[in-house]
């Protein structure tokens, strides 16, 4: 009785039933900022959606005027709120593009490592996301020449993630622009999710902070972020396109026309956006002050633990702990969750290789150290 693009299975997976029924635990997963302890401006934020204007309603298919030139301030690099389409999240504006770029049984090749969200993104719009592994040598790199060799007749659109979730892996300039040609060489759109990218923490040198500060490339490029990430308020579900260029723009009225079926942003989140988007400084700097000390515990604890090691983290709130491959990534994060009380995901959920696990570093700092200090001695142990 239901669509085919659905799971076959819904029923949770081994680790999280295990969650369920531990009891009480240390959470080193947590990625919601809410949850952390962060010092949010509580009484701006309750005024800016209390606005009077909330009580009335005008229907504008790319968002209000006003949130869309908030956000254009906010964005900087010329970009105007003429290219903006506002969204209600970033995953809704991944299943806008994808109407707006494939037809059914169409791809997008996706990037691997990442977040298990966008294999179910695509499929329910009737698309196939296709994963184009990553490699790692000193740090991640973009494999063009398997993102070449993966294009094919029905690939439409190449997503990255800049930077990535979970590796922090912000594009070079090299990569860009050799991405950029490919795509334009092959007929094809890029997506470039850029949520993290206000939290660069060991950013190499050539790194690029953001793809609108690059001149417009010769592909139709759309840039998504919102204030889930940019301002750590994911409950007030605003979120944003940016057409980068004048082949992107060119897709604008039909983006309008999708955009115009669904209206799907509240006017409380429209009318606070430029309020909002003006205490977003603060509330990065003290993610990045947490991310950074949590990172700094992290490396002087591993100091007495010779056999695991953690990879450069370029940007973002996580870190990929490497460890001896003995057992699984799932069953060793079961393990640490049965034994020492500590909750970590397996490597493998975010398709990385054996012997990883990725912690966040968004955890209060006490409470970090602590899980820390539980977990890292059983890491390396495997099951009897």
């Amino acid at each position: 009785m239901t669509s085919s693009r659905l799971p076959a299975d819904l029923r949770a997976n081994t680790l999280e039933e295990a969650r369920r029924s531990v009891g009480e635990y240390i959470d080193l997963t947590v990625s919601n900022p809410t949850r952390c302890g962060l010092p949010y401006a509580q009484d701006t934020i309750r005024q800016a959606l209390s606005e009077p204007s909330v009580l009335t309603y005008e229907a504008d298919a790319a968002g209000a005027w006003s949130a869309r030139s908030a956000v254009a301030r906010w964005l900087g690099h010329g970009v105007t709120a003429e290219t903006i389409v506002l969204t209600a999240s970033t995953s809704e504006a991944y299943g806008w593009l994808f109407k707006l770029l494939g037809d059914p049984g169409d791809d997008v090749l996706t990037p691997a490592p990442s977040y298990p969200l966008f294999e179910w993104l695509a499929r329910l719009e009737g698309l196939r996301a296709r994963p184009v592994p990553s490699y790692f040598v000193h740090r991640w790199h973009l494999d063009l020449e398997a993102l070449a060799s993966a294009i094919q007749e029905r690939t439409r659109a190449v997503l990255v993630v800049n930077p990535n979730n979970p590796t922090g892996h912000f594009l070079s300039r090299a990569e860009w622009d050799a991405l950029t040609t490919l795509c334009a060489q092959r007929g094809l759109a890029l997506i470039v999710d850029e949520v993290f990218a206000d939290y660069p923490l060991e950013a190499p040198p050539d790194h690029l902070p953001t793809v609108l500060a690059s001149p417009a490339p010769p592909c139709p490029v759309f840039v998504l972020s919102g204030l889930s990430k940019v301002a750590a308020l994911p409950q007030v579900k605003l979120g944003w396109i940016v057409a980068h260029g004048s082949s992107a723009e060119a897709l604008l009225e039909p983006l309008h026309f999708l955009a115009d079926q669904y209206l799907s942003v509240s006017a409380s989140a429209q009318a606070a956006a430029s309020a909002l988007l003006e205490e977003a400084p603060a509330m990065q700097r003290a993610i990045g002050d947490r991310v950074k000390a949590n990172l700094q515990a992290l490396d002087e604890a591993l100091v007495s633990h010779p056999q695991l090691s953690r990879l450069p983290v370029e940007g973002g709130w996580s870190v990929l702990l490497r460890r001896p491959a003995l057992e699984s990534d799932e069953l060793c994060a079961l393990r640490l969750l049965q034994q020492a009380g500590v909750l970590v995901q397996p490597g493998q959920a975010f398709d990385l290789p054996p012997g990883h696990l990725v912690l966040s570093l968004l955890p209060p700092e006490w409470l970090f150290r602590l899980g820390l200090e539980r977990m890292l001695h059983w890491v390396s142990v495997p099951q009897a």
